[in-house]
């Protein structure tokens, strides 16, 4: 029956069709010869340019849809008005609010109980409603450069134009105004030296002026009358230039003469020189009259076109243009000449002033030319559409000579012919011949009467004259002329036609008797000679006298009798003959081939071509050597005649003619010469071929012109729509037998491949049948005499198939177009004898088959891959597909054997697009028979048995196989089982050298499936299902790869993960996933692994087959899998869910519009006409792909357009709009939702296979895991509805899978329910705190009272609040009211203690909550923040919570997730190894093992703050209680990933041996697990720790900061101790805290204290806010030192600051040496530096004072220190050593070391108490001067010369510097030498504790 999947096996009956289409007519009236088509010639180039295309179409089409909205809430932007509390409220008042806020919309039914089976149908059904029915539509294609499968539609053969431009020709003014004016325009080219355009005739004189001529004019025709004209330019260059000459009456006088009065007079002077004027125009006015038909040079000037594109600021150019002279000493500028002017003219040059200007303003306006101008004329003067009326003013289109040669085909009727006389020399000739003109006329007789009407006229005339004069210059007998002469040649020229000169002298003065013009010589050029136009230059003589009879026949270079010549019958005129014409070939060879050919249509003997005469007996040799001749042909008429010329010869293929009743095979003869003519055409025109290398005329020919002759639906007779049906040609048939008598000369021909070629027919009934049975439908068009002819696709076969050599190679090299002109043979023969509704078996004779399996079997795959590929592609639409099928498999066959020795990728990657090209054929899922549950399809027999398919039901056994790559899956649908086997060896890990191909193979498949889901064949979901059969070894394939695809979830994607506790936890997926214990959550990486791209394409590929395929076959499959592979499938689709997550939408937000088409501005058009700033070749190539608007090319080709798609994903953000940009976030939205909706679909088959098995738990687990992921990523609303419904079934059908089997996984799902819960959007919040209700509900069933959930909630309220950054209150609050609503509704559970348990643990939610209002408030100030939190974490205990060690650690994840925010790395890592230490101890409570710590103790060496976690004696807290420590961190696992993350963070930090300490901890416990990879990893990360530790390193820079002033609330009075990161100035510091109390308190409420004196607060203003910041330095007491010796000791484990303040007794901070005290004051912090914030409070203070002569030993032994650090540097560092060295002994120093020694030792002290100090300094500068000694030797060793004086300075100061210090120095203090005093020193020790 039929219907969709009818339709699935069988092709369609209107598969393919041969179309006639009109071909586009640019003018209005088609361009065709007047008189008819008389000569056969003519007649056949014009059918060549008039005929319909004849198009093969195969039917097929392509539809889009458009996409819905998705919401996610990553778009939303937070609602900046929503509720926020300004105040903390009270307890009690918050939970009034509570129980008054509203709640949301409740789910109906959530409470019922309905069986888990209906809940999972009413699940499918909302799910499975209004579904994305395209996947691919929202996946773009791989970015690929261009589909190898496109076949372009090459462009329809067109007439060729350049770049053209139009020119307004708006106004001609002179000086004065006194006679007509007629100028023409021109291009030139200077750099060619050629005129490169027709002239451009045009008038600006006013009705009056014309009015003069009056006599002369005739009717003036509206084609003479233009003032615009279009220009062609084909090659663009900087040496083009616009000509304008102007011409006048002629009149007496020389042109200067003449001239004269334009340069004398001014416009201005008109009244003053009225009279002369008027005299002056009274002698025009009698010239006109007497000489109106004449003409004479005036003026010339020309544009440079550079110039113009230069000012093309304003394009109504009003240019003053400098009109020159033209008649100077040479009366009129020969060419020679004008290109010498023109070249000076780019460069000013004497040349050109030399030449006198006459004044004149002309106004052009030149632009580029519009795309379709009305009121258009072609140079053959036909009206080009749109044309709307007659009478309008045209604008005409100049014909283009091109500078070089154009190769473009002939496709309209033209046939011109310009005659330019050049110079006349008539020096030598008697008598008065000095004004001459030159009257041209073209004859077709000698009767004076026979000249026709044929010679264009110029301006404000008739269309077309009899005759045209030559301008005259005035007395000179041998002038230059510059007149061109456009002549309308008729279609077919005699023998009489010629061109006529008559040379006249023409008497300007009027004398009695003198006649007007006198004739002084005639000449002329036969038009034929041998049948051929004549053209080119010719030098004539000149008769004296009237040529005689029958002159015309002959030429005037032969010596008439009894005629006098100019000169000796000398060549004197010269003149040139040039045609432009599409009928006259002008090339001799060419010619020679249409004469003879036509000779054989007429069938006149004998033929005369050229001076031979051709008999009939030896026209087959001259056939033959002609059409070998053609190659001699010149290749730009080749071109030109290229459609007429194919024709002929695959005339001659298909109909032998008959010569002396002879049939002559010229088979072989013509396909030689096709193939040296294609190859030329590919040789020499590289530059129009598409990307599979055809060349585009050739493709266009066989597209549009190719057809087999007689196949034209109007023509009456067998020709080729007239192409000369006659008799004389073959009339046997060529049928499936030869008969033996046909003398086809075939000698060479016999070949294996062709056995019967003179077999004798089997039985006369066959060959009658067989012949019968070939004409069906031709029997009413062959013509009576039973003409027939060879299929010329068959012949074609067999001349390929014989040929050898160079004809071979030749055909080979161009093998595409043999190919698409067989398949067009073909199609067009079975179309004509309606044998496309026959069996395709017995369609084609076995001969023919035999020629295409010899073909396609000696095809060299790396040199014709893609067009062996298209030719097998069009060959599956008309022959056998099992024929086809062994020709493939003949190809692979070869490629794998090629493949196998040499292992070459480009061979794998030449099939691939191979592959590709076979299977982009329409019919592709039919020719893989995809139903083959149904009876064996008819039609298309295919070639291996259908009955091997499956029966209806399908049996289990048969399961495999469909997912396999099974020998019986491969047999059945061959084709994509080749696909599948190419990507599973491609994608092999181990078949290393195909790494390249990844991206390739993804994309055939990609392709492949894009297409069938597009196609409107396949919508049907039956259907989409028997395709997606056809793919489903897919599955396996990708689960194979799934080690080596790209890791999605190790992304940083902006996703939703980023807002939770995890996310930021500081504990990656990874991590987290392996601490959690699963071993699957993302195997270990090997092999190289794919890029992202080919990744995604592949995930989408395997997403579809899961999408269509059929859910039972699906679910048997699932059944049969172990428990491992189904593991597998889960995991991909977990890295499906990260593949396709959705990408936030804020990248739209304000895109500044870039137009990404902006149309050109002017200027730049101007120039790409004039210059071809994109040259002519890339122009014709942009031509070739620029989408053409016609019939057949508007399938666009899309490379042209690559920008305008939506899919260049790794493009620039910027060259989007933004509304491309929210296309593709919503692109990508619905992409994001469907994907997720088809792994939720899988994942509910999953469930249901594996709800029968026994293996269930480790698969749910699974399941849930995947789940979960979905909800921690960005996902559209409607997508979280149906995630949270199969949430909730699961749930509800294996309770105890969460509760007690997946622990981690409830915690997870209980952060992912919460984080719904205060989601902006309702519908999310509704199923998030449904689902949560329910999952309270289900626990509490389990056992009467729901702690687990209790617990987790509360968890991950507190970690969602602590790390969220825009987490809103205000949603979460109306989800717990949500909650507490359902709680009061739930009848069943009214009477139990649940009720009140949910509203225990709603207001315990609503107080965390609270809380963290506060926080927000302090969002800005991170120390605060981390106060808050710290203090939180430690206060929980007193505010009533169940304690937990769960929430500590929660918080202490907050904390170390906000340090890494801010990359404080190393307080990061004390939460983590606080973290540990918590865990450690708990752990130690409940196993006993020795490896692991003890508790904190084991701790200490990490940090000395960690003992405050030890847990609270065992009273507080039993780690075995329901719900306590059972988070995923409280195992062995966790431990080591909470220290394998500190170790991380350590190692971030800097800190390298703190590193160290943490790996000590952990290798115990490694070493016992006998984990060596761990352990050799650890080592490794040692090895590198250890490795930089001597590297530079800076940590913390300290300040003591002050808080003081009520408006800080509880900071009033508080000094803490911040650390800053590394090298923070003061001033840093500063501005921050300043500036964000600032912003707080107000600017002016704010001030620093500058000084570090103690703050006396009475003193302070009362209603300001004050803040004093000072340096501090780490403190160690002397004793400490010897411990603390490397720089890490120096920075680790800090409690202890210090920083001195000077002073003096009488109140000021610096005075004298001798006045000057210290004040150190030393801070100690309630705990060690690092901490797990960044702020520590002070909690103990002293002061130490130090006397002057104290606070001078320590600045020298500073001094001291200084100078031997800097001597003894390494590597040594000159620059500081001088400084060091200049303070040290410089001069200059002011209270420098001699001013210190002089105070304080020049005497020995009176008090006693002060020897030591004495001594001690004395003993201090004995040292500095011996410090200053090494250190000036030092600086020696390291300077330049230039330094010497600089040194010698410094010794000679250090030496003043001794000497002033030596009696100073060894001044002891004999006391000191006696039994030591008793009290040694003396220092104030004051204590105070704040």
């Amino acid at each position: 029956e039929s219907g969709p999947l009818r339709d699935l096996i069988e092709f369609p009956p209107d598969d393919i069709e041969v179309i006639y289409t009109p071909r586009e007519c640019r003018t209005v009236v088609q361009a065709v010869p007047e008189e008819g088509d008389t000569d056969p010639h003519v007649r056949d180039c014009v059918r060549s340019y008039t005929e319909d295309w004849a198009v093969v179409n195969r039917n097929k089409r392509n539809v889009r849809k458009a996409c819905p909205n998705k919401v996610f809430e990553a778009d939303e932007m937070p609602d900046s008005s929503s509720y926020q509390d300004d105040q903390v409220p009270d307890w009690a008042c918050s939970i009034f609010d509570l129980k008054n806020s509203l709640p949301d919309a409740l789910l109906p039914h959530l409470l019922d109980r309905a069986p888990n089976e209906e809940i999972d149908r009413h699940n499918e059904e909302h799910r499975k409603a209004n579904r994305h029915r395209e996947l691919f539509a929202l996946h773009p294609a791989l970015d690929e450069e261009e589909p190898i499968e496109r076949h372009c539609v090459p462009e329809v053969p067109k007439e060729h134009f350049g770049q053209r431009l139009l020119v307004k020709c708006l106004s001609l003014k002179f000086e004065i105004e006194i006679e007509p004016i007629f100028a023409s325009l021109a291009l030139y080219d200077v750099k060619e030296k050629k005129k490169i355009s027709e002239n451009f005739f045009f008038d600006l004189n006013s009705e009056q002026t014309k009015a003069m001529l009056r006599p002369h004019i005739q009717t003036a025709a509206i084609s003479t009358l233009a003032r615009s004209a279009i220009f062609s330019i084909t090659y663009p260059s900087q040496d083009v230039f616009l000509v304008i000459k102007l011409e006048k009456v002629l009149q007496q006088g020389d042109i200067g003469e003449c001239a004269e009065p334009y340069m004398v007079f001014k416009e201005s002077d008109a009244a003053k020189n009225k009279e002369k004027l008027e005299k002056l125009r009274g002698q025009s006015e009698q010239f006109c009259q007497r000489l109106g038909r004449y003409r004479m040079p005036f003026a010339w000037t020309a544009i440079h076109l550079m110039n113009i594109v230069n000012s093309a600021g304003s394009l109504e150019r009003d240019t003053e243009l400098e009109m020159s002279l033209s008649g100077l000493t040479f009366g009129l500028l020969s060419d020679e000449d004008l290109y010498k002017f023109l070249a000076d003219m780019r460069r000013p040059s004497s040349v050109l002033r030399r030449l006198r200007p006459i004044t004149a303003q002309l106004k052009l306006d030149i632009s580029p030319a519009p795309e379709n101008p009305h009121y258009c004329l072609t140079p053959d003067l036909l009206q080009v559409k749109p044309y709307p009326d007659s009478r309008v003013r045209p604008t005409r289109e100049i014909l283009e000579f091109p500078a070089r040669d154009v190769y473009v085909p002939n496709t309209t009727y033209r046939n011109l012919l310009y005659v330019n006389p050049q110079s006349l020399n008539f020096a030598n000739r008697q008598g008065s011949a000095r004004n001459i003109t030159v009257k041209v006329q073209f004859m077709n007789g000698e009767d004076p009467n026979n000249a026709m009407p044929v010679i264009f006229g110029k301006s404000s005339c008739a269309d077309f004259s009899k005759e045209a004069y030559t301008a005259v210059v005035y007395h000179n007998r041998s002038p230059d002329f510059h007149d061109e002469v456009k002549i309308k040649l008729p279609a077919s020229l005699s023998d009489h036609h010629h061109i006529l000169f008559t040379f006249y002298h023409v008497s300007c003065q009027q004398k009695q008797n003198t006649p007007l013009e006198t004739p002084v010589g005639y000449t002329w050029i036969p038009m034929l000679q041998n049948g051929r136009l004549r053209t080119g230059h010719f030098c004539l003589p000149v008769s004296l006298e009237k040529p005689p009879q029958s002159y015309s026949v002959l030429s005037p270079d032969v010596p008439l009798p009894g005629m006098k010549w100019v000169d000796n019958h000398r060549g004197v005129f010269n003149v040139e003959v040039v045609s432009v014409s599409t009928i006259h070939t002008q090339d001799q060879y060419l010619d020679k081939f249409f004469a003879l050919v036509h000779a054989l249509d007429e069938h006149m003997f004998p033929v005369r071509i050229g001076d031979m005469r051709i008999m009939e007996n030896n026209l087959e040799a001259e056939l033959k050597s002609s059409i070998a001749a053609l190659n001699s042909s010149q290749l730009e008429p080749v071109v030109r005649f290229l459609h007429l010329l194919l024709d002929k010869l695959v005339l001659l293929v298909v109909r032998p003619p008959v010569i002396a009743g002879q049939i002559v095979n010229l088979g072989q003869a013509s396909f030689e010469v096709m193939a040296s003519i294609v190859n030329r055409l590919h040789k020499y025109l590289d530059t129009s071929q598409d990307m599979h290398g055809r060349n585009s005329l050739l493709s266009s020919y066989i597209h549009y012109v190719f057809r087999l002759p007689s196949t034209d639906p109007n023509s009456p007779s067998p020709g080729p729509g007239g192409l000369g049906g006659s008799v004389h040609y073959a009339t046997m048939a060529r049928s499936a037998v030869r008969p033996a008598s046909l003398n086809l000369n075939r000698s060479r021909s016999l070949s294996n491949s062709n056995p019967d070629i003179s077999g004798t027919p089997t039985s006369p009934d066959d060959e009658v049948r067989s012949i019968i049975g070939s004409k069906v439908r031709l029997s009413n068009n062959v013509n009576h005499a039973g003409g027939f002819m060879n299929l010329f696709h068959e012949e074609l076969a067999l001349q390929w198939v014989v040929s050898s050599g160079s004809v071979r190679e030749g055909a080979l090299q161009q093998a595409w177009f043999f190919f698409e002109l067989m398949v067009k043979s073909i199609i067009h023969h079975l179309y004509f004898t309606d044998r496309l509704e026959s069996p395709r078996k017995n369609r084609f004779p076995e001969r023919f088959m035999d020629d295409i399996t010899a073909l396609v079997s000696t095809i060299l795959v790396e040199r014709l891959n893609t067009s062996l590929a298209f030719f097998l592609n069009d060959l599956l639409s008309v022959m056998d597909r099992g024929f086809v099928f062994t020709l493939i498999r003949a190809y692979w066959k070869q490629v794998s054997t090629k493949l196998y020795t040499l292992q070459n990728p480009t061979l794998e990657s030449l099939r691939l697009d191979f592959l590709r090209i076979v299977c982009s054929h329409e019919h592709y899922v039919t020719l893989n028979l995809p139903c083959s549950l149904l009876t064996p399809p008819a039609s298309p027999s295919p070639s291996v048995s259908s009955s091997s398919g499956f029966s209806t039901h399908v049996q289990d056994q048969k399961i495999a196989n469909m997912f396999e790559l099974s020998v019986p899956f491969r047999e059945q649908h061959y084709l994509a089982g080749l696909v599948l086997s190419e990507l599973s060896v491609i994608l092999d890990p181990d078949n290393e050298g195909m790494f390249g191909l990844h991206k390739k193979v993804v994309s055939v498949v990609h392709n492949l499936l894009s297409s069938h889901d597009s196609d409107p064949r396949y919508a049907d979901p039956e259907v989409k299902a028997r395709v997606a059969m056809l793919y489903l070894p897919l599955i396996g394939i990708v689960m194979e790869t799934l080690p080596q695809l790209h890791d999605f979830t190790g992304e940083d994607q902006n996703s939703g993960e980023e807002a939770e506790g995890e996310g930021n936890s500081m504990i990656s997926q990874t991590v987290a996933m392996a601490i959690a214990g699963t071993s699957t959550a993302s195997p270990i990486r090997q092999h190289g692994s794919f890029s992202a791209e080919s990744s995604r394409s592949l995930l989408i590929c395997l997403l579809w087959v899961l999408k269509n395929a059929d859910e039972l076959v699906l679910q048997k499959w699932f059944t049969d899998l172990s428990v491992s592979q189904l593991n597998r499938l889960l995991d991909l689709l977990y890295l499906c869910v990260s593949c396709f997550e959705y990408k936030v939408i804020s990248t739209v937000k304000t895109l500044t519009h870039i137009s990404l088409f902006k149309s050109k501005d002017m200027k730049a058009k101007l120039e790409e006409a004039i210059l071809g700033s994109i040259g002519a070749r890339q122009e014709m190539v942009r031509r070739k792909r620029s989408p053409s608007g016609s019939a057949f090319g508007s399938q666009e080709n899309l490379r042209w357009r690559k920008d305008m798609t939506h899919w260049r994903q790794n493009s620039e953000k910027m060259d989007k709009t933004r509304a491309e940009l929210e296309h593709e976030a919503l692109i990508d939205g619905n992409l994001a939702t469907e994907a997720n909706l088809i792994i939720l679909d899988t994942l509910e088959i999953i469930v249901q296979t594996v709800s029968v098995t026994e293996s269930k738990e480790s698969i749910l687990g699974g399941v849930l895991k995947v789940l979960l992921h979905s909800m921690a990523c960005n996902q559209s609303a409607l997508y979280l509805q149906h995630c949270f419904a199969t949430q909730r079934a699961l749930v509800s059908k294996f309770p105890e899978l969460l509760f007690e089997e997946e622990t981690e996984q409830c915690a997870d799902l209980c952060l992912r329910l919460l984080r719904s819960c205060s989601s902006s959007i309702s519908t999310i919040r509704a199923h998030a705190s449904a689902s949560l209700y329910l999952l309270m509900r289900q626990n509490f069933e389990i056992g009467n009272n729901f702690a687990r959930v209790k617990m987790q909630v509360t968890m991950s309220l507190s970690s969602l609040v602590g790390t969220s950054q825009n987490f809103n209150e205000e949603f979460l609050r109306r989800s717990l009211k949500t909650i507490l609503t359902y709680a009061e509704e739930d009848l069943e559970l009214r009477e139990t203690t649940f009720p009140d348990q949910v509203q225990d643990l709603v207001f315990n939610l609503h107080m965390i909550l609270s809380d963290t209002v506060k926080m927000k408030e302090h969002q800005e100030d991170p120390e605060m923040l981390i106060d808050l939190m710290y203090r939180y974490r430690t206060h929980m205990i007193a505010k009533g919570y169940q304690t937990s060690p769960d929430l500590r650690l929660t918080w202490l994840q907050n904390m170390a997730g906000k340090h890494s925010e801010r990359n404080n790395h190393a307080e990061a890592a004390q939460c983590l190894v606080h973290s540990a230490a918590l865990v450690a101890e708990y752990l130690s409570m409940l196993e006993d093992r020795k490896y692991l710590p003890v508790g904190c103790v084991t701790f200490q060496n990490i940090s000395s703050n960690v003992l405050e976690e030890s847990a609270v004696s065992d009273d507080v807290v039993s780690p075995d209680e329901e719900g306590i420590c059972s988070g995923k961190y409280f195992t062995e696992i966790g431990l080591v990933g909470l220290l394998e993350q500190a170790a991380a963070s350590f190692s971030m930090a800097g800190m390298y041996e703190a590193v160290n300490e943490v790996y000590k901890v952990l290798i115990p416990i490694h070493e016992a697990n006998r984990d060596a990879k761990k352990l050799a990893t650890i080592h490794g990360k040692l090895q590198e720790a250890f490795g930089k530790i001597d590297g530079k390193r800076m940590f913390g820079t300290y300040f003591r900061v002050g808080f003081y002033g009520s408006k800080f609330g509880d900071l009033d009075e508080q000094e803490f101790v911040y650390k800053e990161p590394a090298i923070t100035k003061l001033a840093e510091i500063s501005h921050r805290l300043e500036g964000f109390y600032g912003e707080r308190f107000g600017e002016d409420q704010v001030e620093v204290i500058k000084d570090s004196n103690p703050v006396d607060k009475c003193k302070l203003d009362p209603n300001k806010a004050f803040i004093q910041i000072t340096y501090v330095e780490p403190y160690f007491d002397t004793y400490e030192m010897k411990d603390r010796i490397t720089y890490f000791d120096k920075n680790y484990n800090l409690r202890r600051f210090v920083y001195c303040t000077p002073f003096t007794l009488d109140g000021r901070a610096h005075g004298d040496l001798h006045e000057q005290f210290k004040r150190k004051t030393i801070l100690t912090t309630s705990h060690a530096f690092p901490y797990i914030k960044t702020r520590i409070n002070i909690i103990h203070k002293e002061e130490i004072i130090s006397t002057p002569i104290e606070v001078a030993i320590e600045d020298m032994q500073k001094k001291t220190q200084e100078l031997a650090f800097a001597t003894h540097q390494d590597p040594a560092d000159a620059k500081m050593l001088q400084m060091v060295l200049q303070g040290s002994v410089g001069t200059t120093v002011n209270q420098g070391p001699l001013e210190v020694a002089q105070v304080f030792l020049s005497e020995i002290p009176s008090d006693p108490k002060l020897y030591r100090h004495h001594n001690k300094l004395r003993l201090c500068f004995k040292d500095f001067t011996k410090r200053c000694e090494d250190a000036l030797r030092k600086n020696k060793s390291l300077i330049g010369p230039d330094q010497k004086e600089y040194q010698r300075e410094l010794e000679r100061n250090y030496h003043r510097l001794k000497e002033a210090l030596q009696p100073l120095i060894n001044r002891k203090i004999p006391q000191l030498y006696k039994p030591v005093l008793q009290q040694t020193d003396i220092c104030f020790v004051m204590q105070f504790s704040p």
